[in-house]
């Protein structure tokens, strides 16, 4: 079965309608999470963008054209052992303009993007490129399975650079590390909700608010049962004790009880299994009413 994050990067590498300036930022997000620089000597540096998602390939793809006369090259491989996972590699042989796009995309290893600058001057420009950070770094949980968004990364200071761009688009992310990599990660359902929705992922922030909702109605029911399993079974001990108490009080002789109190003893050992509510009803007085003669028995029965 299709995981989540790949029903939700399908959803955005099917996407159109950016502007050039966003198209652009998103290129760079892609390309500087995805891609490694090969060397090419007179011919200048190439890049080599790998993925599991064959729509994130084709929207790279799509992107590159925007860039000019840029040759590219794809490749499908397979792997071999473990799980078997078809890869995806958009080539860009060695080529003079790529080393152009290399400085303004601002892709050298060891760097980061400056924010307010370059590709970054606008805020949608800013979505782009953290959605574009998405569809080659990032992953989200399955609704259901617990609220988890995240961003890998294998450089501090880019991984740090996300946290910063995240946060100023109202996402309240952390930044942690597992083993070699840097993870910027959010939590909160209603952030990430606010994420897809934000980068352009509306049938797959439906499907979130809609788990969301089950869940809660779930949870909701629970409770309630719980706590009705609670009341049935303090009922049922309180019945119990009534029972008991009865049938000492009957042993002793229970001519000596007042009428009222007499009364409520028959009541109850006839319904056994009736609640305070049910015993008023019956004797045709209040349930505190009930509940007083009763608590009178036990006590009777506690003193003999």
């Amino acid at each position: 079965m299709i995981s989540f994050a790949s029903e939700v990067k399908n959803e955005l590498a099917r996407g159109e309608g950016d502007g050039e300036c966003c198209r652009r930022a998103e290129l760079a997000a892609l390309l500087k999470t995805g891609a490694t620089m090969t060397l090419g000597g007179r011919s200048g540096p190439g890049l080599s963008f790998s993925t599991e998602n064959a729509a994130v390939a084709r929207r790279v793809l799509r992107l590159l054209k925007d860039e000019g006369a840029i040759t590219t090259e794809i490749t499908v491989s397979r792997a071999l052992r473990l799980k078997k996972n078809t890869r995806y590699e958009v080539r860009i042989p060695p080529q003079p303009a790529v080393g152009r796009m290399i400085e303004e995309l601002e892709l050298l290893p060891g760097s980061a993007p400056t924010p307010g600058r370059g590709f970054l001057k606008r805020s949608c420009c800013e979505v782009a490129y953290i959605r574009g950070a998405f569809l080659s770094a990032g992953s989200v949980n399955r609704p259901g399975a617990g609220y988890h968004l995240e961003f890998v990364s294998t450089s501090y200071q880019y991984a740090e650079f996300l946290l910063n761009l995240a946060e100023k688009l109202s996402l309240p992310a952390r930044l942690t590390d597992r083993k070699e990599f840097y993870i910027v990660y959010v939590k909160e359902a209603d952030a990430i909700a606010d994420f897809l929705n934000m980068v352009g992922a509306e049938q797959a922030a439906e499907k979130l608010e809609i788990s969301r909702n089950v869940k809660e109605v779930r949870n909701q029911v629970n409770r309630l049962v719980n706590c009705e399993t609670a009341n049935l079974q303090k009922t049922a001990d309180a019945a119990a004790r009534q029972l008991n108490a009865i049938r000492q009080l009957t042993g002793e002789g229970k001519a000596a009880l007042p009428e009222k109190l007499q009364e409520t003893l028959e009541a109850r050992l006839a319904n056994p299994d009736a609640s305070l509510t049910d015993l008023a009803e019956i004797l045709g007085i209040t349930r505190s009413g009930v509940n007083h003669r009763l608590r009178k028995i036990v006590e009777m029965a506690e003193n003999m």
